[in-house]
């Protein structure tokens, strides 16, 4: 067995040997909430060897919570009426990692599962991708993916940006330069960070470039195993943000900070293989390379798109970046190497055709964003449905033939939450769960008085 770097496969027992041995005193584990961020806990090294196996606790508000820890009121899951009991959480010893900011110490990524330790938690993100890819399994199939992210940096920290009430920000460099090696020089410890760093911490980056934008970066990381490349994109966000504290540098993945500039997208590629190693997606004799199935794996998600739009677009900011003529889709359609349509495919061959998601912004949850599209894509190919008209040519912007996507948060997670297709998928417990949440996210935007309201009614109205 080999690892997706190439280097054999630990075993568990090497793993805790090594552990063992490795002359640290703890261990740092972690989980995904609902939005995706890490929460996690140092253990001393005989607590993690008396959990390793069997799990350890997580009080279940993680999966009760919003990124400001504000508890929802509106899920069967948990609540004040649960009394906040502890979950279980199961460590996944295949992503020991050690992490290089952190003096080396052993890392590894947990998922929730019921009490009886044994039976995946549906509403847990990593569980939810793992079922999605047991299905794939099922058919004989395997998802390859890879996750890109735009993210913009800026020279803050999380007590300058408090004290600055959360208004102006500062860039680490000014003005729009893209694939500037003048820009990234300017920031070259930062970079070389990134790179070293993070291939030594398994989360593998085949490319880093600045985008458009003042401090905007691009990376596109190593593709691989759909459940692996969700742990690396998950990683990667809080890793980014580690290390750049050290150099004073705070990133954001927000999907759009200001209004006048670019939006910051996390495109997913992602292909299906078969079990005799053959690109399942690939057809020489087709004119875009394009399968039967890939056919049917990209209606899937064409169709099922507006209903599952919450999974690639989870926040209130989300659809302020799905504007026309923002490098951003707005509707459900496809296309050939084209980049204004939602869904690009990509024919290089035999083992490089594939799909490219772009709705998605860097505010995922990778775990819910892959499950959305790969679920998507093997509804397609389960019910056998057929693409629309032929690829966009040109404006995508401009194909009114297709449906437009959800304006905003609450119209998007009211439709999920009707959606049967996004039942028959995912199951009736998340779908309820992800919907609330969602809709508490809606509500908690209501009640904010905006700094745009401030400028335009303060004084004049």
């Amino acid at each position: 067995m080999q690892t997706e770097g190439g280097a054999p496969a630990k075993s568990t027992a090497e793993v805790l040997e090594e552990v063992r041995g490795d002359g640290h005193g703890k261990v740092k584990v972690a989980v995904t909430d609902i939005d995706g961020i890490l929460r996690g806990k140092y253990l001393a090294k005989e607590k993690f060897f008396s959990v390793a196996k069997g799990g350890l606790g997580f009080c279940n508000v993680v999966l009760g919570w919003d990124s400001s820890d504000a508890c929802y009121d509106d899920v069967r899951y948990t609540g004040w009426h649960t009394g906040y009991p502890d979950a279980l959480v199961r460590l996944d010893l295949s992503t020991y990692r050690r992490v290089p900011w952190d003096g080396g110490v052993a890392f590894f990524l947990g998922e929730f599962v019921e009490s009886d330790g044994a039976t995946p938690l549906s509403i847990c993100p990593r569980q939810l991708l793992k079922a999605i890819l047991a299905r794939a399994t099922g058919r004989g199939l395997r998802a390859a993916c890879g996750m890109e992210f735009e993210w913009f940096n800026f020279r803050e920290t999380s007590q300058s940006w408090r004290d600055k009430g959360y208004m102006r920000p500062e860039p680490i460099t000014p003005g729009m330069f893209g694939y500037s090696i003048l820009r990234a020089g300017q920031n070259r410890p930062f970079m070389n960070a990134l790179m070293d760093e993070l291939a030594a911490f398994r989360v593998q980056i085949e490319g880093l470039h600045t985008e458009t934008g003042p401090g905007v970066y691009e990376v596109a990381l190593q593709y691989g195993d759909a459940l692996e490349a969700g742990d690396r994109a998950v990683l990667f966000k809080t890793s980014a943000k580690e290390i750049g504290q050290r150099f004073g540098i705070m990133p954001s993945f927000m999907a759009k900070w200001h209004e006048k500039l670019p939006g910051c997208s996390g495109h997913i590629h992602q292909s299906l293989w078969n079990d005799a190693g053959d690109n399942a997606f690939y057809d020489a004799a087709d004119p875009h390379k394009m399968s039967a199935l890939f056919r049917h794996y990209l209606a899937g998600q064409v169709r099922l798109l507006p209903e599952l739009l919450p999974m690639f677009a989870p926040t209130v900011n989300s659809y302020k970046r799905l504007v026309e003529g923002a490098w951003a889709p707005t509707r459900a359609n496809w296309g050939v190497d084209n980049r204004t349509t939602a869904f690009r495919v990509i024919p290089a061959g035999a083992k490089s055709t594939r799909l490219e998601t772009r709705v998605s912004g860097s505010d995922v949850n990778p775990y819910l964003a892959l499950a959305a599209a790969v679920g998507s894509g093997l509804y397609g190919i389960e019910h056998e449905l057929e693409l629309p008209a032929g690829p966009v040519a040109g404006n995508g912007y401009a194909d009114e033939a297709a449906i437009k996507l959800p304006a905003n948060l609450y119209e998007a997670a009211t439709r999920f939450a009707a959606s049967e297709a996004a039942r028959e998928i995912f199951g009736a417990p998340f779908v309820e769960h992800f919907a609330a949440s969602r809709l508490w996210e809606w509500r908690q935007s209501q009640t904010a008085v905006t700094s745009w309201e401030m400028e335009r009614y303060f004084e004049i109205i």
